[in-house]
């Protein structure tokens, strides 16, 4: 029968419903699916001592001798006898920060005034190194912003954005980021923390 079917190009009703079914993932499974299609690099960890280690092959992998680090907190990630430390920003060299959310709907990464201080994305240097934990992972922009208001009641903070294209060729332009491209070459070091 199903000779025929092939023959004669005749589809199944039942065939068809199995194709078009929706797959619905994991927050995690989603962030890092949306991520790696945009062209993030994503390096995940369970202890501290493998995001070390994947830092120095980054740096390494990339012939980077100099980093520029916007979290003190950092610092102990960073192999100081290979890697020479900077806070200012270079074009040339590159960044190595935390973030506010990892935005699972879209594989976005959300930035604010606490990360970037008052550097547009677009001014920072290609080349970006992110640390991040589980528990930072969001549905959505609408949560992240939520969860930013939570975090920092006393003091919110400014310059909220986010980085939605990791492949510096393809600097996609929209109305909302018109003449502002904010693609980066970007580096993820996930930290299991759930």
């Amino acid at each position: 029968m199903n000779f025929f079917k092939k023959l004669l190009n005749i589809s199944n009703k039942e065939d068809v419903s199995v194709t078009k079914q929706e797959v619905l993932l994991s927050l995690d499974d989603l962030f890092v699916h949306k991520f790696v299609q945009k062209g993030g690099k994503f390096l995940y960890s369970l202890k501290k001592s493998e995001i070390i280690e994947n830092l120095t092959r980054i740096l390494n992998e990339n012939d980077w001798k100099k980093i520029t680090v916007l979290n003190s907190d950092l610092n102990d990630l960073v192999n100081k006898d290979e890697i020479q430390i900077t806070s200012d920003f270079i074009s040339e060299v590159p960044v190595f920060t935390t973030c506010e959310h990892l935005v699972a709907e879209n594989g976005d990464i959300l930035f604010s005034s606490n990360q970037l201080k008052s550097v547009k994305l677009s001014d920072m240097p290609e080349n970006f190194i992110v640390f991040a934990t589980t528990s930072q992972l969001v549905k959505d922009i609408g949560q992240g912003l939520t969860g930013i208001k939570l975090h920092h009641k006393e003091n919110l903070p400014t310059n909220i954005s986010a980085i939605k294209n990791y492949n510096i060729l393809n600097k996609e332009e929209n109305f909302l980021n018109y003449g502002n491209s904010n693609s980066k070459n970007l580096y993820l070091l996930l930290l299991e923390d759930l």
